[in-house]
Formats: C-alpha cells, structure tokens, sequence
C-alpha cells in the first residue's frame, strides 16, 4: 500500500497527524492547523504519517490525505491481503479487521442518524456479517487504458493500476480477467457478470480481436436467487452479494405479518428481485421500474406467476397513479435515495407500511426523518454488509403509520 506513494519524496507534501472519527465515505477525519480533511487508509485513533493531495474538482479546492507511514497503530489493523490495497482504492477497509469493520459500518449509519433529533433514538442493530469476506461479488467494471490493460482509476490520484487479480470478485470474473488481459484495446471500459448458482456469465462488449478465445457480447446472464430464476440484461441493476441480498428478503419476511390479502408496491423494483420474492405472500403485487430492460427482466422472472404487475416509469411519476390502497410498499432507491415527489406521493398514498432498503445511510436518514415527522413510527435498523472490505452497507427500515399502530390496525 505505502511503496506505492514514496516516489519523488522531496515534491510532496507531508504531515504527522493523530486521526479523528471515521466519516461517511470511509476515510478519517484529520486537521492541519485550520483545514479539515478526509485520510485513507486509516483507522480512528492512530498516530500517521500522511502524503497531502491538493487539487481542484467540480470549481472547488479539495485536499485529501493517504497514510503512507503508520507510527502508532490501532489494534484493529490487519495487514491488506491485496497487492493493489491503497493504490486502487476500489476496496478501503482491507486495513481494518473485519470485526472492526462492522462496527465503524454501524457508527458510520448511527453518526448519519444523529443529525436528525426524531431518529436519535432509533435502536441500530449489530451488523449482519458476509459469510465471505472475499470473492463475494458478482460483477466487476474495468477501465480499459493503455491498449488494452484493464483495472480501476484512484478516486483520489485518478491514477490507473492494471490489475491481474481483483480479491474481491468472484473467482469466474478473475479467470476472465486473466483471459482478456492486454486484449481489450477496441473499447474504454468493460463489465463482466457472472451467476454465482448457474456459472452463467456476461462479458460486455463484444469483442471482435482473433487474440481472444472466449465468447462476449452476451445481451444477458440468468442467476438464481431465493429460490427464483432471475435474468439480468447488461444495462439492470443487480446486488452484487447474492447471499446477502437473501438475507434483505428474510429481514423483510421476518419484520412483516403477511395474512396474504395486501396489496404491495415494489418501488425501484429493478430486474423484481423483491417483488418476485414475496409475491406468494401477498393478494397483489404492482413493480415500478424507470428501465425498459430491468421491467423485460422482471417479466421473464415472473414468467409463471400471475399476481405480479409491472409500471414501466419512474417511482416519483407513478406513484400517485396507483389506485389500490397500499398495503406495503418498499422503496429500493439508488445511492441518491428517493426523489422529493416520490416522498409527497408516499405522504399523500400513506401506505400502511413502508420498507425501506437503502445502500446510502445519509440519504436514508434524510428520507426517514421526512416520513417520521409525518405519520410513521420508528422502528429498528436492519444493517446488512453486502460490501465486505468497503464502507459501504445496505440498510433495511420497517416502518407503520402511527395510527394504524394505535389502533392495532
């Protein structure tokens, strides 16, 4: 991690700092007389010696820091098992022990909390742990540069590293990887899915160089998830950690009473992965997506079940249009959360209740406290590490309207 930042020493800038608190995205807090930054690579409490980046993005000086030098060390550190640890970026937490990890993944949802005097109080349970702490995920994007490397850009250098071996991806995505090295020059960027049940796979572009032996291009892949037989076209989304987005379905399945009579909307339904899911626990189920090729993969998924109805549009658009009263919506809105109008539709619906799923702890506790200071109650956080060796963690809330909790109803 370190060796890679120590070049031209005498041009950069350097400080010893103690770190601060760990913030939203991952980093530490750490101050340098008046200016306040964020440090990778770090772990809150330790004494290191930091390499200073200053540089301008969007109209704005920014300055951020990566440790290149640790004095005094936490505990909690553990040595990076990746080679490219610090000089991707694309992992930030392989420093941290991952019991360590969950733990600052709960403090990153309870300090977003915090900001909002109604959710203060919301109880934030443990974290639920990754069976795998590596090769969990499923797909993989590759920036494609110097005729035909592949691997990722630092978020803070913007520096490309050719990677051989991502220890994050599934084991099918670093074959490939292996296979395509240096033969990729006809395009910029790249994607590679693969079914971890059905050892399908999905390599986009297509490739047309004699030097690759291998099939691309496919238009989709096909995976099994809780059961179900989902197909996946290259532009709709997907979780990435198909055993913990089965744990997403059993947090919601436990939190709610199904009697088999409700009417529920799926929001941001995507390729129907919790609309399909649930749809045999419930009289209806109605799926809104924005993307054509998410609702055409969730039209073969429910092939065979005749309770499901698909919104193509967007979730702020549609919303108001339903005529069924809503049982239960659940919102799975992208890192942006939910759009504003989508807030006044669910206010104006007022759905018995709400789950919300959410990969962005800032933008859920934006959402929640809206809908807390109108008609809902609170209830507990459901933390979920889809995202092993990152900050990022999905968040699953189960929310009622207070009147129907008054009322038993």
């Amino acid at each position: 991690m370190y060796d890679t930042l120590r070049q031209n020493d005498n041009e950069k800038e350097y400080a010893i700092l103690r770190l601060g608190a760990i913030t939203h995205l991952g980093d530490c807090q750490a101050q340098l007389g008046s200016e306040l930054f964020s440090v990778f690579g770090g772990i809150p409490g330790e004494l290191v010696k930091v390499r200073m980046f200053r540089y301008r993005r969007n109209k704005k000086n920014v300055i951020s820091g990566m440790v290149c030098e640790i004095i005094e060390a936490s505990q909690n550190r553990t040595y990076p098992e990746c080679a490219y640890f610090g000089s991707c970026s694309g992992c930030q937490w392989q420093h941290i022990s991952y019991p360590h990890q969950l733990e600052l993944k709960r403090q990153i949802i309870l300090d977003a909390f915090s900001l909002y005097g109604l959710l203060e109080e919301v109880p934030v349970l443990s974290v639920i742990s990754s069976n795998k702490e590596f090769k969990y995920r499923n797909h993989a994007r590759f920036s494609v540069k110097f005729e035909g490397k592949m691997g990722f850009s630092n978020r803070i250098t913007r520096r490309f590293v050719k990677i051989d071996e991502c220890l994050i991806m599934d084991n099918r995505i670093n074959q490939t990887l292996s296979l395509l090295q240096n033969k990729v020059s006809e395009t910029t960027s790249m994607s590679v899915r693969v079914g971890v049940n059905t050892n399908d796979i999905l390599i986009q572009p297509k490739f047309l160089s004699s030097d690759i032996s291998i099939e691309t291009g496919q238009k989709f892949y096909l995976e099994k998830l809780y059961g179900k037989e989902f197909r996946v076209a290259s532009p709709s989304f997907f979780q990435v950690n198909i055993a913990q987005a089965e744990k997403l379905i059993e947090i919601i399945k436990s939190e709610l009473q199904f009697l088999g009579c409700e009417v529920l909307v799926d929001a941001y339904a995507g390729v129907g992965t919790f609309a399909i899911s649930l749809s045999s626990e419930v009289s209806k189920v109605i799926a809104i997506e924005e993307s054509a090729s998410a609702i055409e993969d969730a039209k073969f998924a429910a092939r065979n079940i005749s309770n499901v109805e698909f919104v193509l549009g967007k979730t702020e658009n549609v919303l108001n249009s339903i005529e069924n009263d809503i049982d239960i919506l659940i919102l799975d809105p992208s890192r942006k959360g939910c759009h504003p109008d989508t807030i006044e539709a669910i206010l104006e619906k007022l759905p018995t209740t709400i789950v919300y799923v959410s990969c962005d702890p800032v933008t859920l506790a934006r959402d929640l406290n809206i809908l807390v200071e109108n008609e809902y109650a609170r209830k507990n956080v459901h933390p979920v590490d889809m995202f092993p060796q990152t900050y990022h963690v999905e968040c699953v809330v189960v929310m009622n309207r207070i009147y129907d909790v008054e009322n038993n109803f």
